[in-house]
């Protein structure tokens, strides 16, 4: 190769660079291509890893409908299963909500987000979409001018750089989009003081609706994945290993939170993955930057409690294609000037909610100061649980705030 080829090689461009091929990032590149729009997806994995790492699989009404708009949802139609009934087993025993009937009456699609990336992964390449894995963003360049650009490393691991006219931060919460915030991005940051032990085991579900345990010990989550997988959650003390505990005193403590003893056994299985997830979340303000916007994990990072961070993701995506598309197919930079408003109303409202959730479901993080039924932070969730149990006007609420974004 010549000099002169060696230098285009690592000098490329697009109107819009977008960083990242997880929801946001795919959706995005989908609709700028449908729209005529120059793009191209960077991603730092593998596609073998971004079509299989595991995520949360539920789908709310608006994404489903996004996604049907666009003709992005036939796996999720023929795969996926729909959803409206969660159960809540506390000391008091147990009740449901079909909240698939309450509210506006939304239900959710289960279908593992995995799948929804191989889906939307393959799509994006039929159309002739443009992505470049093991790729690695390390830097956006003067995001405050007109032509802004990407410094990565290549799979080869040469430099190489790329111009666009706007960057999409699409790559998460340590992607080179944050890394490069100017010094006035304001980031809004809180832990909630809970972990989480994530589980996912090759078995049957156990109950036919999202379970939800409030133990003194802490709580436990049973989530369908499909007929065969489930995945399970177990408060966890902060700081011990995944692999602290032996798969058979993780079943058995599942079984006493989950009060099997009172509802029925558990279906046990091999543990086929095990997760630690401290239930943190922070948001980005602004999300737009000069010719820099954040969508996705890059945006907001939400505590997994009520599954609100890929819905938002697809959402912010439509936002975003529509904004960036007005810009650059007809000079209109009216969308790009409100696109950061108009998100970051949906991610407070899906912030606000999954604080709600948080406290609702955990016994006090620190075994020292928990007193059962008798301390004031279980009280007080006794409570809330008592009134969501009988009231249906805070029924209604849940059930429009759970599906909602």
């Amino acid at each position: 190769m010549t000099q002169s080829q060696n230098s285009r090689a690592l000098r490329e461009s697009a109107d819009v660079v977008v960083l990242g091929a997880g929801p946001a990032g795919l959706v995005l590149g989908i609709l700028l291509h449908a729209a005529g729009i120059d793009c191209v997806l960077l991603e730092r994995a593998s596609r073998t890893h971004v079509q299989t790492r595991a995520r949360a699989g539920f789908l709310a009404p608006n994404t489903v409908r996004i996604l049907d708009r666009h003709g992005l949802s036939d796996g999720l139609h023929r795969d996926g299963t729909r959803h409206g009934t969660c159960e809540f087993r506390t000391q008091d025993g147990r009740f449901r909500l079909d909240y698939g009937a309450l509210g506006q009456g939304g239900q959710h699609h289960v279908y593992p987000q995995q799948n929804l990336v191989a889906d939307l992964l393959a799509h994006y390449l039929d159309l002739g979409g443009r992505i470049r894995f093991h790729t690695e963003a390390l830097a956006v360049h003067d995001a405050d001018g007109t032509r802004p650009y990407v410094t990565t490393r290549e799979p080869d691991g040469r430099p190489a750089r790329w111009t666009a006219r706007y960057v999409a931060g699409c790559d998460g919460r340590h992607g080179a989009a944050r890394r490069s915030l100017p010094p006035g991005a304001a980031r809004h940051h809180h832990d909630h003081g809970v972990t989480w032990l994530g589980l996912l085991a090759e078995a049957p579900p156990s109950l036919d609706a999202v379970g939800y345990a409030v133990h003194e010990r802490g709580f436990a989550g049973h989530m369908a994945r499909t007929p065969d997988v489930t995945r399970y959650y177990l408060q966890w003390q902060r700081g011990t290993p995944a692999e602290a505990w032996t798969e058979q005193r993780i079943w058995d403590e599942l079984d006493v939170r989950m009060r099997a003893a009172d509802h029925g056994p558990l279906h046990r299985g091999r543990l086929l993955e095990r997760g630690i997830f401290d239930l943190t979340c922070d948001v980005i303000e602004p999300l737009r930057h000069g010719s820099l916007l954040l969508a996705g994990d890059a945006a907001s990072l939400l505590a997994p409690a009520a599954a609100k961070g890929a819905n938002l993701a697809v959402l912010e995506a439509e936002i975003l294609a529509g904004a960036l598309t007005d810009a650059l197919a007809r000079g209109d930079t009216a969308g790009l000037d409100g696109y950061s408003d108009r998100c970051l109303a949906h991610i407070w409202r899906a912030q606000e909610f999954t604080g709600w959730m948080t406290r609702l479901l955990h016994a006090d993080p620190d075994p020292a100061r928990r007193g059962g039924g008798s301390s004031f932070r279980a009280a007080l969730r006794r409570s809330r649980l008592a009134s969501l149990r009988t009231s249906r006007t805070h029924q209604d609420w849940f059930a429009e705030n759970y599906v909602g974004v």
